[in-house]
């Protein structure tokens, strides 16, 4: 079958795209759990760091009391802190082009969109838009492509080295994620081959008849099980990071939880790696969007199931979006979150325009909820604790897929993202960051290494920040 302009293998995987029970997951929610001793017992696996089942997660998902509730929060806070310590590793959403051949209900890019301005970036349009970024002090890009027969693999993986070769001052971009159309192994092993890091594939809604209520069947994304299937895809291509997510708002907030769970078991049953990331942002207002959304999650629903995932994949990353509002931003990311965007730009071309300049909607694919810009991001971050990283050394140095766990599950991978998270913070409060960031960063600095045991790593460490104020770049463990 012809799609994205390319003959595509359009074999299903063995195994594939038959991993959604809905009928299980349906009676699962059906289950209530208001018994003080059994959550708590389900709080404890996951603190011991052993993914939950399916059972053991929707359990979780039916606690209505604020007592239960706020015991999952304060249980997913510890799973973060042991798992991840203290660190918020920052990206930034770079749109290379909104033509789109589907015709999503939800999307401000959908082919139906009489109001959006189309536009792709040309090779020079998408080096300026590298330089601003890096000139911002942004280390890590997941690059963003409708669904278009124009962004076919070798478009992506053109672009991914060209994002790879723009050097500014002392800027580079080390990481460059991917979020586009499903593929077929030979398209995966195409975009591989550029260096790209992890894959992203949203299934949107894992509930078969509201995909199809929101995804016209004459359209590429019409086929659910051929995007179910491309993760699996992408593995049998031999990429081993990839991301699942789910938008939140078109069926259940619950089943997708549900979903977004099945698919992490079923990534780790059949290729020994669960998702590297998972996302699981609230739909938002966007281009000639005129829809009732019946199933819309409210803040406090969307706290437990931040709460709840977190418990449920452990070792898991966790993206919260900038279509979050602010406030609630400042909230959740205590539950949990691993990463988030900052100084996000949806506009094509947006990261060049003039700082402060208005976003226009006909010119993005959903409103952003939370525009602060970079820097006062990290110092937020920096006044809740937290220690804002760029870094990307496990990825750099092989530390992915099976290898990553071989790190993680032991609790090992502090000894590199600690380090590697206070390095990273440094050569961004040398290079870019404004006077009282960097004042209240090398104060947060002091804190994290006065944690540190005092001896060889911990010399090594402070030694290299002092490389790094010496201007050095791009030291890593």
């Amino acid at each position: 079958m012809k799609q994205l302009g390319i003959e595509l293998d359009r074999t299903i995987s063995k195994g594939g795209a038959d991993f959604i029970d809905e009928e299980r997951i349906e009676n699962l929610l059906r289950t209530t759990c208001e018994d003080k001793v059994r959550y708590r017992e389900i709080f404890d696996k996951s603190l011991s760091k052993t993914p939950l089942t399916l059972e053991e997660t929707a359990q979780l998902l039916s606690i209505k009391s604020p007592e239960g509730k706020e015991e999952l929060y304060e249980a997913a806070r510890r799973v973060k802190r042991e798992i991840y310590g203290n660190r918020i590793v920052i990206f930034a959403p770079l749109y290379i082009g909104n033509y789109c051949v589907n015709n999503c209900a939800y999307c401000g890019f959908k082919k139906s969109a009489k109001n959006t301005i189309r536009k792709t970036l040309t090779k020079d349009e998408l080096i300026n838009e590298v330089v601003a970024l890096e000139d911002n002090g942004q280390k890590r890009l997941i690059l963003v492509f409708g669904e278009s027969p124009i962004y076919t693999p070798e478009f992506i993986a053109d672009c991914t080295r060209s994002v790879y070769a723009v050097k500014s001052k002392n800027g580079a971009i080390r990481r460059c994620n991917i979020n586009a159309a499903p593929l077929d192994i030979k398209g995966y092993k195409t975009v591989k081959e550029a260096g790209i890091g992890t894959y992203q594939i949203f299934q949107e809604t894992y509930h078969r008849a509201t995909y199809a209520k929101y995804h016209p069947a004459d359209t590429i994304k019409g086929d659910y099980d051929w995007r179910l299937d491309g993760l699996d895809r992408a593995f049998e291509a031999g990429i081993d990071d990839l991301g699942i997510g789910a938008l939140i708002g078109l069926y259940d907030w619950r089943f997708e939880t549900l979903g977004l769970v099945s698919h992490a078991i079923h990534l780790k049953e059949r290729f020994g790696v669960g998702p590297h990331t998972i996302s699981f942002p609230r739909i938002r207002p966007a281009q000639d969007m005129n829809l009732s959304l019946p199933y819309e999650t409210n803040d406090e629903e969307f706290k437990q199931l931040v709460a709840t995932l977190r418990l449920a994949v452990p070792y898991t990353g966790m993206i919260l979006t900038a279509r979050e509002p602010e406030e609630l931003r400042n909230e959740v990311i205590k539950f949990g979150i691993s990463q988030i965007d900052a100084g996000t730009r949806l506009e094509i071309g947006g990261y060049e325009k003039p700082k402060g300049s208005e976003q226009k909607l006909s010119e993005e694919q959903f409103m952003v909820g939370d525009t602060r810009g970079l820097d006062e991001t990290v110092k937020w971050l920096m006044t809740q604790d937290f220690i804002p990283s760029f870094c990307t050394s496990c990825y750099r140095a092989g530390r992915t897929g099976e290898h990553f766990m071989e790190f993680a599950i032991p609790g090992f991978i502090q000894k590199f993202c600690t380090p590697n998270a206070l390095l990273t913070l440094s050569e961004y409060l040398e290079d870019y960051a404004e006077p009282e960031t960097k004042k209240t960063g090398y104060a947060l600095i002091e804190r994290e290494l006065g944690k540190i045991e005092e001896g060889g790593y911990k010399n090594t460490i402070i030694e290299r920040i002092n490389k790094i104020k010496n201007g050095e770049r791009d030291l890593r463990f």
